[in-house]
């Protein structure tokens, strides 16, 4: 009786160099770390009661403008987390297919560092303005709520210093990998 192997699975495109997996984790890391503050502005804008005084939904722009900055903002903050991922998986080494003029061209690894860079330092320095303003902010609002507000912001802390490991790391594994290319004995120039 003849037998039939399975259809192989599509195989999935890999990276150049292999990836570690505490580089892939700290990568995944951003993503949850920025979401506790992008949920606490969701139930702002839900009308979940927060301990805030009306002032600070005031200042919010709640009831009005908030109604759209805030879930703008809580998406903007997300992509620029998802991101990362990017330094750890293919579609950041290769544009993908979606991407006219440039799909299955190689990612210059400035493209790549240049803006994690930044967006590493950026997202420092917020947390430490945030962790400042914290300690120093007179906000009206409830002891409970105070406690909500500060567990959801202040996981936003690591992300700048996980965005660094990350982006130093797609650096050296993406440059040590061009630099074993062209110093190869069977590279033609």
């Amino acid at each position: 009786m003849p037998t039939r192997t399975p259809p192989s699975a599509p195989s999935r495109p890999a990276t150049a160099a292999p990836v570690p997996l505490w580089a892939r984790r700290a990568a995944a890391a951003t993503l949850w770390v920025s979401m506790p503050s992008a949920l606490w502005r969701l139930a702002v804008v839900l009308g979940i009661p927060l301990g805030l005084a009306d002032s600070e939904y005031d200042s919010m722009l709640i009831p009005g403008w908030g109604y759209l900055l805030l879930p703008l903002l809580c998406a903007f903050q997300e992509g620029l987390a998802f991101l990362t991922l990017g330094l750890v998986r293919p579609w950041g080494e290769i544009w993908p297919n979606w991407m006219p003029l440039l799909r299955g061209r190689r990612v210059p690894v400035s493209a790549a560092v240049i803006p994690a860079t930044l967006g590493a330092v950026v997202c420092t320095l917020y947390g430490v303005a945030f962790v400042w303003t914290t300690l120093h902010a007179d906000m009206e609002i409830t002891q409970w709520g105070e406690w909500v507000m500060n567990a959801s912001y202040v996981p936003m802390v690591a992300w700048g210093p996980l965005l660094a490991i990350v982006t130093a790391h797609y650096h050296r594994r993406r440059t040590r990998d061009r630099h074993a290319r062209t110093s190869s004995p069977n590279h033609n120039s």
